[in-house]
């Protein structure tokens, strides 16, 4: 029994040592993301594709810890700041595109939103210092 402990012990203390890991990872300098469409103030009506451009750092997916890249995230009516210590939340209003898409089909719903990129590492945590976008609105019709 007492091993046990152990084993799951040592388990959980390596577990916590690769999230410590994924936090802090440092930002390409002079990186940028940025909403090639729509842009602040579109008018929409239904369904849009949503496209995303990055500049001085590479696009890859989810898991891939190459240096220099990282993954898009889309916040959609996210009022909150992220917390840089966790990662990027995986609900409704924050979508991950872990298989390095640069675009997608989105549905929202009648009304004004904001939109937001943010570019997370490997394991889904912003960079440091965060690389994300500038805070968009749009309104679907």
């Amino acid at each position: 029994m007492k091993i046990t402990r152990l084993v799951i012990l040592s388990g959980m203390l390596t577990m916590l040592s690769f999230a410590v890991q994924g936090q802090d990872k440092p930002a390409g300098k002079n990186a940028m993301v940025y909403f090639v469409w729509p842009q602040n103030g579109a008018t929409i009506k239904g369904g849009f594709w949503c496209r995303f451009g990055l500049r001085n750092m590479g696009v890859t997916h989810a898991g891939d810890d190459y240096p220099n890249s990282g993954h898009h995230h889309l916040l959609i009516d996210v009022k909150e700041p992220l917390n840089s210590s966790e990662p990027i939340p995986s609900d409704k209003s924050h979508l991950h595109f872990g298989a390095g898409q640069t675009e997608a089909r989105i549905e929202l719903p009648p009304g004004k939103h904001t939109l937001q990129l943010v570019l997370g590492d490997a394991k889904h945590y912003p960079f440091n210092p965060p690389i994300v976008s500038e805070k968009i609105t749009i309104n679907v019709k």
